[in-house]
This record gives structure tokens, sequence and C-alpha cells, in this order.
């Protein structure tokens, strides 16, 4: 038996996955993926409400496993499904990424909600430098960045900073340190923790969805979205809330209005 690379802990609603096989830099190796879908499997429960992905060492994720790759077929159909999992999960998912990205890597971190960086973070799309190409991570990255933007990065594998990342939305928050990573994803954590569990999940479909759909289509589903949403015994909770000055009871704390 080996030990396990990924470990989920779960405290106040918030379910941290932690990457660490750092002897690989956090590679996608089949037992990395294994366990991320154990830890997926725990941070998908009722008592979770926002999902938070992060490592050991120096670097979040190297992408594929290349010794494993060399070797022979490789069915990528788990690293799939684990992509699938963060975009679809009814959680929001937020990186945590406090060093180098590459390869496959950047769709993991591509796959969440939000991804938050250091400023001394760089990435790149390696694998035309190996005679691969980046063909499942565009999924998610493309709908994060546009085709134009990721031309040359993709094309040359150069190497390109957190700065650029943010300015084609591959990364949403840059923070100076690895320490202020921490600061930024509590912060985040602590509005989607204010935010009602049902509203948090249908906000996450919306963003997902509604970019690239028609208008004819877009706006009849937004509309009964919005009633069934508004029509809620959750929202009736948070309106009755706001009017009695009060914190809504998903909020464990009460906080400011």
């Amino acid at each position: 038996m080996t030990d396990t690379v990924v470990h989920c802990e779960v405290s106040n609603g918030i379910a941290t996955i932690t990457l660490d096989s750092p002897s690989n830099r956090n590679a996608l190796s089949k037992q990395l993926v294994t366990d991320l879908h154990s830890a997926l499997d725990r941070a998908e429960s009722n008592d979770v409400r926002v999902i938070v992905l992060t490592h050991t060492g120096n670097t979040f994720c190297a992408g594929a496993d290349l010794r494993e790759r060399s070797s022979g077929p490789v069915d990528s159909s788990p690293m799939v499904r684990a992509f699938q999992r963060l975009m679809d999960s009814r959680q929001p998912t937020v990186a945590a990424v406090k060093g180098f990205v590459r390869a496959g890597g950047v769709g993991l971190m591509a796959s969440c909600d939000l991804v938050v960086v250091p400023a001394t973070a760089d990435f790149a799309f390696t694998e035309v430098r190996i005679g691969a190409a980046p063909a499942i991570i565009a999924v998610p990255i493309l709908r994060r960045c546009s085709a134009a933007q990721l031309a040359a990065p993709f094309l040359t594998g150069e190497v390109f900073d957190a700065a650029h990342a943010r300015a084609i939305g591959l990364v949403s928050h840059v923070a100076a340190d690895a320490g202020g990573v921490d600061d930024q994803v509590a912060m985040l954590c602590a509005g989607m923790l204010r935010a009602g569990p049902n509203a948090l999940a249908a906000t996450k479909s919306i963003l997902r969805t509604v970019p690239g759909e028609l208008l004819d289509q877009a706006f009849p589903r937004m509309q009964q979205l919005s009633e069934s949403v508004f029509e809620s015994a959750e929202a009736s909770e948070g309106m009755e809330a706001f009017f009695a000055k009060r914190a809504p009871s998903w909020v464990s704390e009460p906080s400011g209005q």
C-alpha cells in the first residue's frame, strides 16, 4: 500500500484538498488522480460549502506524469472526470496556488471557479516542447481565456508570469506572496459562506452555462431560474433576515449587512 498523496480536511464548511506529492511536483499520476477523486467524494458532501484546492512543495502541479506516459498508453478518463467534477460541483471551488504551474496543472487550476496565486508564480504550456498538445486542458482554459490570448503560450511553450495570467483571465486574484494567497482565499471563503448554499450553486451554474448561450434561450431559462430561486425557502429566509437586520440561518456568525 502506498501513502495517500491527496488529503482532504473539512472545517467550518470549507473542504481543503491538498495535493501532497512534492517529490514529482504533484504530477497527475494515476495515484494522485485516484486520491483526488476520493478527496472530492468527501468534499462534495452536504456539510461543505466551499472547496479549496491547494498543494505542498513549490509546484502546484507539473501536469502529466511523464514517466507513466512514456511507459505505455494511459487512460486520461479519470483526469477528465476530475476536471469536470471541479467545474460541475455545486460548491464553488478555489485554487490556492503558491508556486509554479505547468501543462496539465494549469488545466487543473483553471477547472476551479476562482484562482489565487502569488505575484511570483509562473505558468507554461509545455506540451508542444515534448511533442504533445494541450488538448484536454484546453476545455477548461478556453472557458476562461480567448483563443487569441492563448495562441502564443500554447504554440511556443513560453513561460509567463502572474500579471499576464491575470490579464488574460487565467487567474482571478494575484497576491503579493504565498501568505497573501492564504489571506485572499480566507476572504473569498468568508464571503461565500455568507451566501445561501443553493444560491451559490445556482450562481455557479449561471457563470458556466450562460456565456455563449443564444439570447432567446438564455432569457427564458434565466427568468425561470430567477423566479424559482426567489420563491425558495432559502430566499424567503434571506429576505426575512435582511428586513430583520439579522444574519440568515446559514451564517454561523453574525455579519454586517
